[in-house]
This record gives C-alpha cells, sequence and structure tokens, in this order.
C-alpha cells in the first residue's frame, strides 16, 4: 500500500510540475495519507473500547444502589465536564509523576510512555463517558410495554437487557451515537499536541517544511469533511438496519366490510 502511494505521488508530481499548490500536494502525499489512517486507527480502536466500557457504565448509572451509581456518576461527571486536551495531559504527562508506574516494566514501557497507547487511553475514556449517559437514557426510554412483555415471558433480568433493553438501546442510541464518533473525529487533532502524526499532526509537519498554511490546512479540512461523510454514511446504514421498522412503509387500514 505505502509503495503504491509513493509510486502515485510521484506520478502526480510528475503531472502537476511547478503548479502550487499541487505539486506540494503530490509530494506530501505519503504523509497525509500515513496521518489519516493514523486518525482513522485512533477513531476506531478507541470508539470500540469506549463502546465497550460503557455498557457496564451505563448499567451502573442505571442501579438503584448507590455504591454502583455513585462511582459511575462521578466518572461520566468529569470525564464530560473537563476538555478532552486536559485529559490528554493528564495520562500522557501526569501518569509519569508516578514512580510505581514508571517502574511496572512492561506496563511502562510499551504502553503508557507512547504517546499513541496514551490517545487511545484518553479517548476511549472520554468517549466511554458520553456514550454511557447516551445510553443510560436510552435504556430509560425504553418502552414500559416491551420491558412488561419480556418479563410475561419469565425473562430473567439479565436475560430482559441481552434481549430487549440494550438492543432496543443501541437502536435508540444511534443518531445521537454518530454525532459521538463525529466529535471524537474532531477531537482527535488533538493528538498532534503529544508528538503523534496523525493527520493534523502531519499537516502541520508539512506546513513547517512548505511555510503553505492555508493551503495545508484547507486539504485537511476537506479530508476531515470526507471522514465525517463517510461515518455519517455508515451510521445511517446501521440505522436502517436496526431500526427497519421505522422506515417501514405504512399499509392503508382495510376498510371495514
Amino acid at each position: 500500500m505505502s509503495g503504491a502511494i509513493v509510486a502515485l505521488s510521484g506520478w502526480l508530481e510528475t503531472l502537476a510540475g511547478d503548479a502550487e499548490p499541487w505539486a506540494s500536494y503530490a509530494r506530501y502525499l505519503p504523509r497525509i495519507v500515513d496521518g489519516l489512517w493514523l486518525t482513522l486507527e485512533l477513531i476506531v480502536v478507541s470508539g470500540l473500547i469506549g463502546l465497550a466500557l460503557a455498557v457496564p457504565i451505563a448499567l451502573a448509572r442505571v442501579a438503584r444502589a448507590p455504591a454502583l451509581w455513585m462511582p459511575a456518576y462521578g466518572y461520566i461527571f468529569f470525564f464530560r465536564g473537563t476538555p478532552l486536551l486536559v485529559q490528554i495531559f493528564l495520562v500522557y504527562y501526569g501518569l509519569s509523576q508516578f514512580e510505581t508506574l514508571r517502574a511496572a516494566g512492561w506496563l511502562w514501557d510499551e504502553v503508557l510512555s507512547k504517546p499513541y497507547w496514551c490517545a487511545i487511553i484518553a479517548f476511549s475514556l472520554n468517549t466511554a463517558a458520553y456514550t454511557a449517559e447516551l445510553l443510560r437514557g436510552a435504556m430509560l426510554a425504553v418502552p414500559r410495554g416491551e420491558i412488561e412483555a419480556a418479563q410475561s415471558l419469565g425473562l430473567t433480568r439479565a436475560d430482559q437487557l441481552r434481549r430487549v433493553i440494550l438492543p432496543r438501546a443501541f437502536g435508540i442510541i444511534l443518531p445521537a451515537y454518530g454525532n459521538e464518533v463525529i466529535l471524537m473525529l474532531k477531537g482527535s487533532a488533538l493528538a498532534s499536541t503529544i508528538t503523534l502524526l496523525d493527520l493534523m499532526g502531519a499537516t502541520r509537519s508539512v506546513i513547517a517544511r512548505t511555510y503553505m498554511s492555508m493551503e495545508f490546512f484547507l486539504l485537511a479540512g476537506v479530508l476531515y469533511l470526507l471522514i465525517a461523510a463517510l461515518f455519517i454514511g455508515l451510521f445511517r446504514i446501521l440505522e436502517r438496519i436496526l431500526n427497519a421498522h421505522r422506515h417501514a412503509p405504512r399499509r392503508a387500514a382495510a376498510p371495514r366490510p
């Protein structure tokens, strides 16, 4: 893949000649593409981890026991109430203040000291808080009749959650969760503040070489728009699959004889 991108970059640069900014776009295409892939990787990995974390947090949030809902509420309140940039810095710079973590061996050497994993941790914890709150509202919005129907069938509370409440809640939150993914996409630009060469980091490094800030920031904006359009399309497809009952054509009632 990288070889093909390099070959395409050389061909486009030859085609562009001295025409700017097209020649610079072609010359630095491999670096921009690498940053684009890193951005997508950050969003997908942290999104999946955050979604996995959000389910138990949301379940704890709707629990009646204070020992469950109070820690979940505190977690959500903290990560929704503080800037994502602060959270990234707390993970990347703050964890190094603890001697115990620096002496943790593999955990520190391969994970907590790496900017990539620090960004994944910060993004995952942040999106988990927002997604958990979305799930909490969706679980409370599941029609009472569906829960009563599940109870009448003799389903246990765990089966009700697994077969009725959570599937319906995921269908309910899809439009709002799509917005959360778009917000996470825009927030991913902050990864460049901890030396990661994501799309924004790669763009800034190219600008430092070419001094063409307007041209490359405009290119980065277009690429972010294309990624956002891709995610919007994917979520619309998912919504049509999971909420097919909302999009089914309504048939007129048959006249009474």
